[in-house]
């Protein structure tokens, strides 16, 4: 890949935090007649290109460096489990009724449904649900295997994986989270250990822009 092109707006940046560093975001902001909010994707790449680095409580200071340095090869060292969470399974043989009553009190987007054995065997979104709810069809007997989508037509990832794969896959693929999964000792099923989802990826977001991803 090609090096990074900063912005002539984050050239400025560097200007100013070489000029009065170290500098808080706030008076950045100030100098540049903009918002801190405005200014945070501009700091979070100029940090993690090497170019700035900060402190709490102290700000931005210009770290010497002059050549620029791929920023998607910093963000490719973010894997999967860094921002996973904790996953919600039900059984194939739940209700569609109580699927959605499990989507509702867990406030998650998508439910990963297993067998018996605890092996992902489907996938049941609010859209899949919001469907069945309005056929007029009895919900509290039509167990939700009727309406999940089923393997192999699930989409999955790995704890190492990548964030910037699962990101693309979910803008791809128009799904709000993705089941983290392993390979089960017997068999050829898969394991749910976690969940991805366009929440953590917001979460990721916000860490870069302020300097606080591992």
């Amino acid at each position: 890949m090609s090096p990074i092109e900063l912005s002539k707006r984050q050239h400025r940046i560097i200007d100013i935090v070489k000029e009065n560093g170290p500098i808080t975001g706030e008076h950045i902001a100030e100098r540049l007649s903009l918002t801190r909010a405005t200014l945070r994707p501009d700091l979070a790449i100029l940090t993690m290109a090497g170019f700035l680095d900060a402190r709490p409580r102290v700000g931005y200071f210009f770290t010497g460096k002059t050549d620029t340095r791929d920023l998607s090869d910093e963000i490719q060292k973010i894997k999967v489990h860094h921002y996973q969470s904790r996953p919600v399974l039900i059984e194939q043989s739940t209700s569609v009724y109580e699927a959605i009553c499990t989507m509702f009190l867990e406030d998650c987007g998508t439910l990963f449904i297993v067998d018996g054995d605890s092996t992902l065997v489907g996938v049941a979104s609010r859209k899949d649900l919001l469907r069945a709810s309005m056929g007029g069809q009895a919900i509290e007997t039509i167990p939700v295997s009727v309406i999940m989508t089923r393997m192999p037509n699930i989409t999955m990832c790995e704890k190492d994986d990548s964030v910037i794969e699962v990101a693309q896959k979910l803008i791809s693929r128009q799904i709000d989270g993705l089941p983290i999964v392993k390979k089960v000792e017997v068999g050829s099923g898969y394991e749910v250990i976690g969940r991805i989802t366009k929440t953590n990826m917001t979460s990721l977001l916000v860490d870069l822009a302020t300097n606080e991803t591992s």
